[in-house]
């Protein structure tokens, strides 16, 4: 019963910015981690960054100086900031959270539907 919607994908040009959205509904009791992947054409899915239930983040390598992810804890909502972007962060960014339906459940991840990133002049 749960539904993760992104948004904030599109084009944009070398060196430009956008900032990506993933919020989550349904029937949640706790939220223990949320995160971004991607997966460019041909390659494997990877980690962009994640934040976990006490603030900590970690980010890829590739994007540690130039992404930030931040989250509204009321409004279950996680959020990537990416500036100076490159055309090799050009893929398809999936959101990812480690939540509770229930405190009789276990701990599940969830995935959103993706939403397309293209860096391109």
């Amino acid at each position: 019963q749960v539904q993760l919607v992104e948004s904030g994908g599109g084009l944009v040009q070398p060196g430009g910015s956008l900032r990506l959205s993933c919020a989550a509904s349904g029937s949640i009791v706790s939220i223990y981690s949320m995160g971004w992947y991607r997966q460019a054409p041909e390659k494997e899915r990877e980690l962009v960054a994640e934040i976990t239930s006490d603030g900590t983040t970690n980010y890829g390598d590739s994007v540690k100086d130039r992404f930030t992810i931040s989250r509204d804890i009321a409004k279950n909502t996680v959020y990537l900031q990416m500036n100076s972007l490159e055309p090799e962060e050009t893929a398809v960014y999936y959101c990812k959270i480690k939540l509770r339906t229930s405190w009789f459940q276990p701990i599940r991840p969830y995935w959103g539907q993706g939403t397309q990133v293209t860096v391109s002049s």
